[in-house]
């Protein structure tokens, strides 16, 4: 995360009257996947026909490609708005598309919408509506235009948020006012494991086999060492595009794993920025027939797990002193460790268990530039007096909307008895 700096200045999108076009990203990976689908039939029939049928594939698809791209500015003012949630299992994403006839600033000019929630397993069949509130905007970096993606989160129709929706309950521990006051920062970063579509299997691997042991493959450059690099440098460039706050991406220490980073994000942004991130991964892995993985543990064995380690940092931490802010949020996660991995991610059991990196899942504990800990010191923290601190226990699948304000609510909210304080501080060798 060293090249997370600042957080953006601008910290809920806005979309721009007259956004620039660009062309949708399905274009030459559409080819590619219909050629691919045909190849069989087109090599059974004969050398003339071949031909002909291969010209009218090519003008069938550039046909489509000329759909796809449209750019619709010069004819209407209407535009396409894509509406995203979390699904029942908490960790699906779904959407669905409708037509907007004015040009909006703000995600409360966009209508509120609704769906079917007993087929997301949201709802019961007897009273299946959910309604969908826009909560933040981006650009969409696959219709372009003036087209947006929208982050909604899910009510009942009498107002209430529904279970699964946990952006609500983050939305109001990042409105406290004493939260607010300390400007809390999240530098996240995702990683996730590239599948081959129909074995399940790590992209670039021998099916039902391994590739060498891990060691050459984390930042690794080759056709020996790198898997999906299209797919990471497509994602990287549409977050961009869409205005997510994405600070870098890299190749993880399994091969057909990657990671990329987002922040810093102030607040609830944080987790708005995540799961728009996510949904565009899903849609270039959809588009490229490669399935995405935030499995924590995709490959039983000697393989790394999948992490979403979150970098935190409060006003008072990052101001001179800080170290001591930072030492006292310490002592108060290593009291609520429970609740903290409770509500990290499911499966993490198989990630966290002291080897790959990574702290056992039943002791908490922390250090500087130690990776095999709970909570990490940066040497330059450490040097400063000041700066941040990485909580590397959240899972690939964790939500960002429940890691993020538990983090602000054990750091800032969180009042434990001196008592408790001071045996917490004794255990982990701690002067507070």
């Amino acid at each position: 995360m060293a090249q997370i700096l600042a957080p953006s200045s601008q910290w809920q999108m806005r979309i721009a009257k007259n956004s620039a076009p660009a062309c949708p990203m399905t274009a030459k990976m559409w080819s590619s996947l219909v050629l691919k689908q045909n190849k069989k039939g087109i090599a059974k029939s004969s050398a003339k026909f071949r031909v002909f049928a291969l010209k009218s594939e090519n003008s069938t698809i550039n046909r489509m490609e000329d759909l796809l791209n449209l750019d619709l500015t010069p004819y209407t003012d209407k535009f396409i708005a894509e509406y995203i949630w979390i699904g029942g299992s908490g960790i699906d994403l779904r959407s669905k598309s409708r037509t907007i006839s004015k040009p909006i600033e703000h995600p409360s000019e966009l209508p509120k919408w609704n769906y079917d929630g007993s087929s997301t397993g949201q709802a019961p069949g007897e009273d299946s509506e959910v309604i969908l509130y826009p909560q933040a905007i981006f650009k969409d970096p696959f219709r372009g235009g003036n087209n947006i993606l929208v982050m909604c989160d899910t009510y009942t129709p009498q107002g209430e948020p529904i279970p699964t929706n946990k952006r609500h309950r983050a939305a109001e521990i990042f409105s406290n006012k004493k939260v607010i006051d300390e400007v809390p920062w999240f530098g996240i970063e995702q990683e996730y494991t590239l599948l081959q579509t129909n074995v399940k299997w790590p992209l670039g691997w021998p099916v039902g086999g391994y590739p060498g042991p891990q060691g050459p493959y984390y930042c690794g450059a080759g056709a020996d060492k790198s898997f999906g690099r299209d797919i990471s440098d497509a994602h990287y460039k549409a977050c961009m595009y869409a205005g997510i706050n994405i600070s870098g991406t890299n190749g993880e220490v399994m091969p057909g794993q990657w990671e990329y980073q987002v922040g810093p994000s102030v607040g609830i942004d944080a987790g708005d920025h995540i799961w728009i991130s996510r949904y565009i991964l899903e849609r270039i892995t959809e588009q490229a027939g490669v399935v995405l993985s935030l499995d924590p543990k995709p490959i039983e064995g000697d393989w790394n797990g999948a992490g979403c380690h979150t970098n935190y940092s409060t006003k008072t931490m990052r101001e001179e002193g800080g170290f001591e802010a930072i030492k006292k949020a310490i002592l108060n996660l290593s009291l609520r460790h429970k609740e903290h991995i409770s509500a990290y991610g499911e499966g993490n059991e198989r990630r966290l268990t002291g080897k790959h990196e990574t702290a056992s899942i039943d002791t908490f504990s922390w250090g500087v530039a130690n990776r095999g800990c709970s909570i990490r010191v940066g040497r330059e923290t450490e040097k400063q007096g000041k700066g941040y601190l990485e909580d590397r226990r959240p899972a690939s699948n964790m939500d960002p909307y429940i890691v993020t304000s538990l983090l602000a609510e054990t750091t800032i909210l969180y009042e434990p008895t001196l008592e408790a304080e001071a045996l917490a501080a004794q255990k982990l060798s701690m002067n507070v």
